[in-house]
């Protein structure tokens, strides 16, 4: 029970002000919050006027003014309408992950998506089975929120398409090698559930405290309150949420397919459309098109991205703007000055390329052992990356870097918190209270529920505890020891694997994998937590797996499958038991949510990928593919994993064209230190309101895809989180995250529609027909098109 008592202490208040402003002390702002707890709540609901109201200054106030805290203990989400829509959700979500990755569009199946979808079921299964007789235990009564969050965690969990099945494809694409099915799907398990137990075990410091605030989950859970709360102040949000969600679900019909043109408004391009560098900077509606400066963009899908603007703090943005600005500066630079043969190559790409501009053949410098043969590779020549794509490795490494040094200069005794366990005063003491006689080794018969009572009534008026965590502490929690032993049979079934599948990847790689896994999860989950910025971290997991096992890029993308979707994965286990938290779902109810999701979602991703490669290899290794089919995901997989696994000394060693790459981790490590050392001397100047590491990373931010959204996502960011937040605090608090909510969630839907009834989801795309507003013939914002 020692965690229990521990995870007080690590409820603290932010180091940095997230949202713009000086933070206030909490002794100062809550005199007791537990006390009466739905005082909190009403505060944030009253019917004055909407420019009043205190302002929301940290994610404190954030989660207990614009989120319920009320708990009805009453629900439960153990219902027979959980297993049917669960279930079925997850099979759905885990089926049209793994078709998506073989498309040529990428289409995610979203967690907004997930929700509305369980929400009409549930309230179908409510409506049409009977409630009297034997029926009352399939319909026991309204369908609740508790039920909702289970489906959408289940769901969720399996709708990706996981990392697992990309290494398996490329094994059967490129190599030529089937792996054993018993021995893939046990790859799948383990490269999945491996980050489930190390995600679990940092709880206290990435879950538990009010600063880890995860604000890509907010609009989701404002929306819960919105659905199943009864009061005047929720059915004002209901029905703000009716009118934005069909609103745009009607508006995103004209940008995704009748007017493209409004994807990225140009008045740059339209003024010129024959200057290719107007295309390069001021382009940016199709895919690594340009870098969208000052493009208008109005398709909702872009401006949100995944992240969505009504969410990130200001401090964030701020960051993230100076990020972009520098990106900007670096890119053009890079390109103009003809900086690792920019100019020979394409502006936007992150494939290998000869010195001519043609794409990199990496088949034909790999022996019959698929390592570098070093005569193929002379014949062959190096190959080259685009230069912006070498800023994004460059930066990717600075802002990782910048990660490790921010964290421990500013939360230090945050992250100190995470391994108080292992301190030698700490392991001596526990020594010697155990016993192993007197040990119960029965896990499930340990008395949890004693323990977290006693810890609730104690917290009462402790204004330090987060209050949605205080009333998670009335649930039987699932317990360090179920993450453990996920994590320990996760690591020995991959150990077996790795050397059935004819990975090259030797056991002690594959525990620097792991540990690698495990120091990232705390740094990047922490940042991930507190801002919603989520890094790529592939990169540099690429690099550390190349300089260890040279010249073996199978190795290398079993490494990086162990480390980074580690990474990944606990992000995602993390992300769902916050929504679990702020929707108060028991603990244990979470955990088999995302473990019967998760390895249903394994299961049906090998079906489905191993019939697609079946019946599509051909067109999966054409450079062009179809407009159903593609393998660009799998063919880039691999690029990396040769360029990094095979030849990380040739391109990256001190001395190489791309050394500065490696070097720039180094640098990345001092960057935070002046901006701390400038706060201890100059505090006024407020360097703690940057974030260097967001600063460093997004300097690579406009390296593929389409950019032009920048302009139109930073106004809303800034609109939503300045100036609704400051100026008119009531109406941020009671409809800013149920407005993102319903934007999300319309435009979701919509484009879910049209993939499979106009862009080629389910067979033949249909697009509109050419008139000025659709140039099908070229980009979109009509900037010229330039022939690689």
């Amino acid at each position: 029970m020692s965690h229990l008592g521990s995870n007080i202490d690590n409820v603290a208040s932010l180091t940095h002000d997230s949202f713009g402003t000086k933070a206030t002390p909490l002794s100062e702002k809550v005199e007791s919050i537990t006390s009466d707890e739905k005082d909190v709540e009403n505060a944030s609901t009253s019917e004055e006027g909407d420019g009043d109201g205190e302002i929301l200054n940290d994610a404190r106030d954030l989660v207990t003014h614009v989120i319920s805290i009320d708990d009805d203990e009453s629900l439960s989400p153990w219902t027979f309408r959980t297993a049917v829509i669960g279930i079925g959700l997850s099979a759905f979500g885990g089926v049209l992950a793994e078709i998506y990755y073989f498309k040529p569009q990428t289409v995610l199946v979203s967690t907004m998506f997930l929700a509305i979808i369980a929400y009409v079921l549930g309230l179908a299964m409510e409506t049409l089975i009977p409630t009297r007789g034997w029926f009352r235990y399939l319909n026991p009564g309204p369908f609740n929120k508790k039920e909702n969050a289970m489906i959408v965690i289940m769901a969720s969990a399996a709708a990706n398409s996981a990392l697992g099945t990309e290494v398996l494809a490329v094994q059967r694409l490129f190599y030529n090698i089937t792996p054993n099915p018993a021995a893939s799907i046990f790859l799948l398990f383990s490269s999945q559930m491996i980050g489930y137990g190390i995600g679990g075990l940092m709880r206290s410091i990435l879950l538990y405290p009010s600063k880890m605030l995860y604000p890509g989950v907010l609009p989701l859970v404002s929306m819960f309150d919105a659905l199943f709360n009864n009061d005047k102040s929720a059915k004002k949000k209901l029905r703000l949420f009716y009118i934005a969600f069909f609103a745009i679900f009607v508006w995103e019909l004209f940008p995704e397919w009748i007017f493209p043109l409004l994807t990225g408004f140009s008045i740059f391009c339209l003024a010129d459309s024959g200057s290719a560098d107007f295309t390069r900077v001021f382009g940016g509606s199709n895919g690594n098109e340009g870098l969208g400066l000052l493009s208008v963009c109005f398709d909702w899908q872009y401006i949100s991205g995944g992240v969505n603007p009504f969410t990130i703090p200001l401090q964030a943005q701020f960051s993230n703007l100076l990020g972009y600005l520098l990106c900007m500066v670096v890119f053009c630079a890079v390109f103009y000055k003809n900086i690792w043969q920019s100019r020979n190559l394409p502006f936007l790409s992150q494939e290998l390329f000869y010195e001519n501009g043609t794409v990199y053949d990496q088949l034909l410098i790999l022996n019959s052992d698929f390592e570098v043969d070093p005569a193929l590779l002379k014949v062959q020549g190096l190959p080259l990356y685009a230069g912006t794509w070498v800023v994004q490795l460059l930066a990717t490494n600075l802002g990782m870097a910048a990660t490790f040094t921010h964290l421990i200069l500013w939360n230090y005794k945050d992250l100190s918190a995470a391994w108080s366990w292992a301190a030698p005063s700490r392991l001596r003491a526990a020594y010697a209270a155990f016993s192993w006689r007197e040990y119960n080794w029965r896990i499930w018969q340990h008395d949890e529920r004693s323990a977290r009572e006693r810890l609730y009534a104690e917290t009462k008026n402790d204004p330090t505890v987060d209050p949605h965590y205080r009333q998670m502490l009335k649930y039987v929690d699932a317990p360090n020891s179920w993450y453990w032993l996920t994590l320990v049979i996760s690591a020995v079934i991959a150990l077996v694997v790795i050397y059935k599948t004819n990975s090259t990847l030797p056991w002690w790689g594959f525990l620097i994998s792991l540990a690698l896994g495990a120091l990232s999860i705390l740094f990047f989950g922490a940042l991930y937590a507190i801002t919603g910025l989520q890094f790529i971290i592939q990169p540099f997991v690429q690099m550390i797996g190349g300089f260890i096992h040279p010249g073996k890029p199978m190795a290398n993308m079993y490494f990086v499958l162990f480390s980074y979707n580690s990474v990944n994965q606990a992000q995602l286990l993390l992300r769902d038991l916050k929504i679990a938290q702020y929707t108060k779902l028991p603990p244990r109810a979470a955990f088999a949510a995302q473990t019967i999701g998760t390895l249903l979602g394994s299961i049906l991703n090998f079906v489905l990928m191993n019939s697609i490669i079946d019946s599509q290899a051909p067109t999966l290794l054409s450079v062009e593919g179809t407009n159903i089919w593609s393998g660009q995901q799998p063919q880039q997989y691999n690029s990396q994993a040769i360029a990094w696994g095979g030849l990380a000394h040739e391109l990256f060693a001190q001395g190489a064209i791309y050394q500065w790459v490696p070097w720039a981790y180094v640098i990345g490590l001092v960057v935070p230190v002046p901006f701390w050392l400038v706060h201890k001397k100059w505090p006024g100047l407020r360097m703690d309101y940057l974030y260097t590491p967001v600063i460093c990373y997004y300097i690579g931010w406009l390296c593929v895809g389409i950019n032009s959204s920048i302009l139109s996502y930073f106004t809303i960011a800034w609109f939503s989180q300045w100036y609704l937040r400051t100026r008119c605090p009531r109406w941020f608090a009671k409809y800013n995250y149920i407005l993102g909510a319903a934007l999300d969630g319309g435009t979701q839907v919509m484009v879910f529609i049209l993939s499979f009834a106009v862009f080629g989801a389910a067979g033949n795309s249909h697009l509109f027909p050419q008139w000025w507003g659709a140039n099908q013939n070229g980009n979109y914002d009509r900037c010229l098109v330039i022939e690689s």
